[in-house]
């Protein structure tokens, strides 16, 4: 029982020297970075969003997902893949929407459609407000025995105040 308790933890010793030893090489990587693979993870940074921030791209972000993004971009150019697996790689995993530029089809329609609709109906509400305010307002029809009610009280308020 000894024996193999002492046996797997060297196992799992070595293990973890090897997992650090990968961190060191990765930390190594972007110390002396290969100016082809970064200017590639650029661009493809460019055009992908970081799924924390949102509104940045993985190049532009400091959150810890766009960073691992970034590495593993890193690490499948090394290993020779053209610039579309890597995209079809990452929408694979995360969807169209890591695309800042998503392509045009029905689960993507609303994306590209959306901001063009919110404006025209923005436009049609302002446009509607505008008309109502130019419209004259309509007045009531008054019966004739109101509008002699109306001239009686007027020229009893007339008679009070000549009186004054």
């Amino acid at each position: 029982m000894k024996r193999s308790r002492a046996g797997i933890m060297r196992i799992l010793a070595a293990l973890a020297c090897a997992v650090a030893l990968n961190v060191f090489a990765q930390a190594d990587e972007v110390a002396h970075p290969d100016p082809v693979v970064e200017a590639r993870l650029k661009d493809l940074g460019e055009e992908l969003r970081c799924l924390v921030c949102q509104n940045q791209t993985i190049a532009d972000s400091h959150a810890p997902l766009a960073v691992d993004l970034r590495n593993q971009i890193r690490v499948m150019v090394r290993q020779g893949r053209t610039d579309d697996e890597i995209r079809a790689y990452m929408v694979e995993r995360y969807g169209d929407f890591v695309l800042y530029k998503p392509p045009l089809k029905a689960t993507t329609v609303l994306l590209w459609i959306g901001p063009f609709a919110l404006l025209a109906l923005g436009i049609a509400i302002v446009v509607m407000i505008a008309r109502r305010k130019r419209m004259p307002q309509a007045l009531p029809e008054v019966s004739a025995a109101r509008r002699e009610e109306i001239a009686a009280l007027l020229e009893e308020r007339a008679g009070k105040a000549a009186r004054r």
